[in-house]
């Protein structure tokens, strides 16, 4: 057999790694694990100047893990917290290499085992840039933020096995494609048009965050003044208790330039999640939505709302909460899969976060989802209410209904005016403690960006235990 030469040695090598491995590095980067011949490859690459531990899952047999592929990716992740940098992988394959039998699997083990030591301690992001089936697409929901290329597609169990076991006749892509993803399952926080424009991406969700969570976040140029009125805030608001607006014009009034980068942003549409700054300032924002289901809290809210306020709380990103919710969703089927297990969460993520924390009570806050929405209770830093701001139990015509059943319609009338009149106000929770401060609309940005500053230097630690236990 012919020798090969240097070169076409080298041609081989080049032509059995990932696909996207030309991605990897670029200028100034630098390869560590790049030649080995299987589909993980890895090195330290810079996105408009900032450091990552770049991974390309790709290449020959469709991407699929051989032992020494799952070996790989538990050195990058490694390598990646030891440097203290973040991990970002980009992701296509068939899963475990079906050949090399039991130890394909225990290599993907390794390498699950090493991303879930990674979490809290440096922002770890996966784009999914072709098919990505089994294992690998369980590392999705280890990750941090997902963003998902269209025409792509992840499950966990193919259409062939669905309809072996279920009868149902699915699509790659109606089962686990980017739609699907983005809107149903909730996997996916953002989706692209290609990976030129994931990687644009990417380095936008960079600027919002450190290298690691003993780090705070860069500050941002701002060019917006932060003394600037905000009377479009207040007008957005309806003036009827049940009146319908985009809270995302609110949050979009008070932030720097109007920018929002809202993950998820077609799953659970009733709560709001997004980064933005404020005064140059990145923050985390959450935000009851009164176009979806009237911005009541449900499973998937709560479980949307939980995971982000932990992540911001993870990698210094001071939160503000912007409530107007008369409550949790009603009904049997979410009582029955698990509203309480799912609703706490939310309370859970509040509680336990020591990042600075502002809630500002737009309109409605009621009962239950007024405690979890980082309530004064829950431990939040400030406590801002517009005047038109209704804290209570419930609203007046719920609360009439119980304490008054016999009352005729006159009587409920007058009975719901003096409720409203006497409780349904700030003023009350002012006196009681619960409002720090009751602000006019357009004040809103300059009341934050003051409070931020103050607050900047917040330090706040929990009690040495080994580990908390969430609510799942």
């Amino acid at each position: 057999m012919k020798d090969l030469t240097d070169q076409e040695a080298s041609d081989r090598s080049i032509d059995d790694q990932p696909s996207g491995t030309k991605h990897l590095v670029g200028e100034g980067g630098l390869a560590l694990q790049s030649r080995t011949g299987g589909s993980v490859a890895f090195g330290v690459r810079y996105m408009d100047g900032r450091r990552v531990l770049a991974v390309e899952i790709a290449g020959k047999d469709r991407g699929a893990l051989r032992p020494a592929d799952g070996e790989n990716l538990a050195i990058a992740a490694r390598t990646a917290r030891d440097k203290r940098i973040p991990l970002v992988c980009f992701v296509t394959s068939s899963g475990a290499a079906i050949q090399e039998g039991i130890g394909a699997v225990h290599g993907w083990g390794t390498a699950a085992r090493e991303f879930v030591a990674n979490s809290g301690i440096i922002p770890t992001i996966f784009c999914v840039t072709g098919p990505t089936v089994s294992g690998p697409a369980l590392l999705l929901g280890l990750a941090d933020l997902v963003v998902m290329v269209d025409d792509t597609y992840a499950f966990v169990s193919g259409p062939t096995m669905v309809r072996q076991f279920t009868g149902e006749d699915l699509s790659n892509e109606g089962l686990g494609g980017t739609s699907m993803h983005a809107g149903t399952s909730g996997v996916a926080h953002f989706t692209v048009s290609d990976r030129d424009e994931a990687d644009d991406l990417i380095t936008e969700l960079l600027g919002y965050l450190p290298d690691h969570t003993d780090m705070a976040p860069a500050g941002w140029p701002c060019t917006d003044p932060v003394d600037r009125l905000t009377p479009e805030a207040g007008d957005l608001v309806p003036d009827t208790p049940t009146g319908s607006y985009d809270v995302r014009d609110v949050l979009a009034s008070v932030v720097d330039d109007g920018h929002l980068l809202e993950p998820r942003s077609s799953w659970a549409t009733n709560l709001v999640t997004a980064f933005a700054t404020i005064g140059g300032r990145p923050v985390g924002l959450v935000a009851n939505q009164p176009q979806s289901v009237a911005g009541t809290l449900d499973i998937s809210a709560s479980q949307k709302g939980g995971r982000f306020v932990a992540f911001c709380d993870a990698f210094n990103l001071p939160l503000v909460t912007f409530v107007d919710t008369s409550g949790f969703y009603p009904g049997k089927d979410l009582e029955w899969r698990g509203m309480i297990r799912y609703g706490a969460q939310m309370a859970f993520a509040y509680a336990r976060a020591t990042v600075p924390r502002v809630c500002v009570t737009l309109r409605k806050s009621y009962g239950g989802a007024y405690i979890v929405m980082d309530s004064r209770y829950m431990g939040n830093d400030l406590m801002l209410a517009w005047p038109s701001a209704e804290i209570a139990v419930m609203g007046a015509k719920g609360a009439v209904e119980i304490l008054h059943r016999k009352a005729n319609e006159e009587e409920r009338a007058r009975l719901v005016n003096a409720y409203e009149d006497r409780l349904l106000n700030p003023y009350i929770a002012a006196e009681r403690g619960s409002v720090d401060r009751i602000i006019e609309p357009a004040a809103t940005r300059s009341e934050l960006v003051a409070a931020l500053d103050v607050l900047s230097g917040k330090r706040e630690r929990l009690p040495r235990r080994r580990h908390d236990n969430t609510p799942l």
